[in-house]
């Protein structure tokens, strides 16, 4: 069996738009592949069809050699696909705890099970003090943090991260990176990271897949992504201009 996540020809459009354009993106197992682009590169479009948001207009999805193109997001989180989101999505009135388990839960564990994946998942994110805080009082580091450790509480095979780096300062990015660094070597879990954090991603990950305008214009390790002149025209030369 593969053990890779494959995106093959996928376009989507919307009213007109084409916001993919013919993407192919292959994920291995245990690897740390980074998602960059301009705003509007079609990164979160992307994500949102692999984890079955949305469909794709056309082409293919594979996760470990079973097509999953365009099924429900349910289906696809039972598949070992979990995911976080840009805009934090918590039960704000659960405990920190409870916001775990029910990430368990949804994906067919039982209520046993549910709770000791959430105190592993709580452990890995350094949380466990905070499982019986409501989430909504959280800091919003740690509300990231919740976010990863409830996709890490569904065992999954692949994690997509939609700017887990989003409004982190730079000690709390460095926090993240460690962590994320250490599930990637404790379970071995493939990671699709979209982030507009150049210091994170290009520590952070194995290689990069560059979008721009809803196509792929590079991919590459982060040291040839970074002297890419196609990439430093689209993305890194205008994210150094501050445009």
């Amino acid at each position: 069996m593969s053990e890779e996540l494959l995106v093959e020809h996928v376009c989507k459009r919307f009213d007109g738009l084409r916001a993919l354009d013919d993407v192919n993106l292959t994920l291995s197992h245990g690897e740390i592949l980074g998602l960059i682009g301009p705003n509007g590169s079609g990164k979160t479009t992307l994500i949102n069809i692999i984890s079955g948001l949305i469909p794709a207009t056309s082409g293919k999805v594979w996760a470990r050699g079973d097509e999953i193109t365009n099924l429900t997001a349910y289906k696809i989180a039972r598949k070992g696909i979990a995911r976080t989101f840009q805009t934090i999505r918590l039960f704000r009135e659960l405990t920190v705890m409870e916001n775990v388990e029910v990430a368990a839960l949804g994906v067919g564990a039982s209520r046993s099970t549910a709770h000791q994946r959430a105190l592993l998942a709580l452990s890995e994110m350094n949380l466990e003090s905070y499982a019986d805080m409501k989430a909504g009082t959280l800091p919003y580091g740690l509300e990231r943090r919740l976010e990863v450790a409830r996709a890490l509480a569904m065992a999954p095979i692949f994690i997509l991260l939609d700017e887990p780096g989003a409004g982190l300062n730079e000690e709390e990015s460095d926090d993240l990176l460690n962590v994320l660094e250490h599930i990637r070597k404790r379970y071995g879990v493939g990671m699709l990271v979209v982030e507009h954090d150049m210091r994170l991603i290009m520590r952070l990950c194995d290689r990069l897949h560059v979008l721009d305008l809803g196509r792929t214009i590079a991919v590459g390790t982060p040291v040839e992504i970074r002297e890419n002149p196609a990439v430093i025209e689209a993305y890194l030369g205008r994210s150094k201009k501050g445009g």
